[in-house]
């Protein structure tokens, strides 16, 4: 007899306890997987400082975590245009082109003007007609009620479908994708903030530099001075310039000095430097011992040429002041007019002279007049940025309140620094607690010291006969 083949063995058939193992050890095989893609997602939003690489892994980890084909991610920028430079897919290749199309289309082409669902409904659109005929699945990627994007997932396999387990996977990948986008916005903002604190600081410096560090010494006279700055660094100036600075001391304090505040038109590190350019310009023109008028004339041709480059312009008071015979004479190029407290009357009165911006206009002549102070009067310059101070209802704190506020305080008898710290005062009362000027506020006093008027002698008795 022939050998006999061996006998086929028929699988045994599983038990039911069998099956439910094996179901059991997929799920949780399909669970780890699920969990490690995840954590590696969640790895690389905690890890990875530049955003294109976190964006690169999105659409690779989303399709293998839904066993799909393939996967597309549309950024958006702060403003809801299309980021053209974060535009992912996996595989590359499938959506090369319509990645390609996209960055050539105009956000007019994209509805972006009609808003976000009208731009997302666009996008939906193209991305269907390029991919055809897939199982396509679609989510916004939000952050803070923004949408930042779309998260784009699909399969060309037939057998594909989209269950609710893989569409909540979807969407928690396009929630960790929007912490990401907006985590860098928040970065960039505040990178922003940075570099505008790092300008406001460089400028703040700049400023400061400008302005004396102390009051001279003035023969027959008090002075005080502050600028108070607001948020943004301005172009406010003041100073105080003998015009002999090669003399001695005393000699200087009995001298002219010539008493000076301006403001450039514009904020900001540009400010500051015209500003510096300025003062150095003035400087120099001070000791030839002009009239302010000749002065001013000849600093508005020196500085033609560098304030058009800029585009701005400056305001400046310039006057000069003689201890001997307190005798002030000024001029102006169109800044707010100091205001003078006459003792003798009670009474302010503004102190102008006719004259251009500087940097207006190349051959701008300007008027010179002088006025004598007496004992006991009171000059306070200002910078613009006192009278336009907004007050909690709105109203400007303006001229007029400030001449009311000048005659009140001169009439009492305070020194120059008295005066000046209770201006100040009424200032920041009509602000308000806690608001903040939305410009430099810069002023200057002057007052002239009081005579001292010895008693008469009394007579002597008649001799006696």
């Amino acid at each position: 007899m022939g050998a006999q083949p061996p006998a086929q063995h028929s699988p045994l058939p599983l038990t039911p306890a069998a099956s439910l193992r094996q179901l059991i050890d997929s799920l949780n095989r399909e669970q780890r997987r699920t969990q490690e893609l995840l954590a590696s997602l969640g790895f690389a939003l905690r890890s990875f400082t530049n955003l294109s690489r976190f964006l690169e892994l999105v659409p690779l980890l989303t399709a293998r975590l839904v066993d799909a084909e393939g996967s597309l991610l549309l950024s958006f920028r702060s403003d809801g245009s299309l980021w053209r430079e974060q535009l992912h897919s996996s595989p590359p290749d499938r959506c090369a082109a319509l990645l390609q199309q996209l960055t050539l289309l105009s956000d007019q082409d994209l509805d972006r003007q009609a808003g976000d669902e009208a731009m997302a409904t666009r996008l939906d659109r193209l991305v269907r007609r390029h991919l055809g005929d897939v199982q396509l699945f679609g989510t916004s990627v939000v952050a803070k009620n923004r949408q930042r994007g779309r998260l784009y997932v699909f399969s060309a396999d037939p057998q594909f479908s989209w269950s609710d387990v893989r569409r909540r996977h979807v969407q928690l990948v396009a929630d960790q994708t929007a912490v990401a986008i907006e985590n860098e916005l928040l970065l960039e903002e505040m990178r922003r903030h940075q570099r505008l604190d790092q300008q406001v600081s460089i400028g703040g410096e700049i400023q400061a530099q400008l302005l004396p560090s102390r009051c001279p010494v003035i023969e027959g006279v008090e002075l005080a001075a502050r600028c108070r700055p607001a948020f943004q660094v301005g172009g406010d100036y003041y100073d105080f310039i003998p015009t002999r600075p090669d003399v001695s001391d005393r000699r200087r304090e009995t001298g002219r000095w010539a008493l000076v505040m301006g403001d450039v038109m514009g904020k900001g590190i540009p400010a500051g430097l015209l500003m510096t350019l300025l003062r150095g310009m003035l400087r120099a023109e001070v000791i030839t011992g002009h009239s302010p008028d000749r002065i001013l004339h000849d600093l508005n041709q020196l500085a033609q040429e560098d304030l058009a480059h800029s585009n701005r312009f400056v305001t400046l008071f310039y006057s000069d002041y003689d201890p001997v015979s307190r005798r002030l004479r000024f001029s102006n190029a169109a800044h707010n007019p100091p205001l003078l407290w006459r003792r003798q009357r009670h009474s302010v009165e503004r102190l102008d002279a006719p004259g251009l911006l500087i940097g207006l206009q190349p051959d701008a002549d300007y008027g010179c007049e002088q006025v004598q102070l007496e004992p006991g009067d009171v000059l306070l310059y200002y910078t613009d940025g006192v009278t336009e101070a907004l007050g909690a209802n709105g109203e400007r704190f303006d001229e007029q309140r400030l001449m009311e506020t000048l005659q009140s305080v001169s009439g009492s008898g305070a020194t120059a620094q008295g005066i000046l710290d209770r201006v100040f005062e009424r200032l920041d009362r009509f602000i308000g607690p806690g608001r903040q000027l939305e410009d430099d506020a810069s002023i200057v006093v002057l007052k002239v010291r009081d005579e001292v008027v010895l008693p008469p002698l009394p007579e002597p008795p008649p001799a006696a006969a």
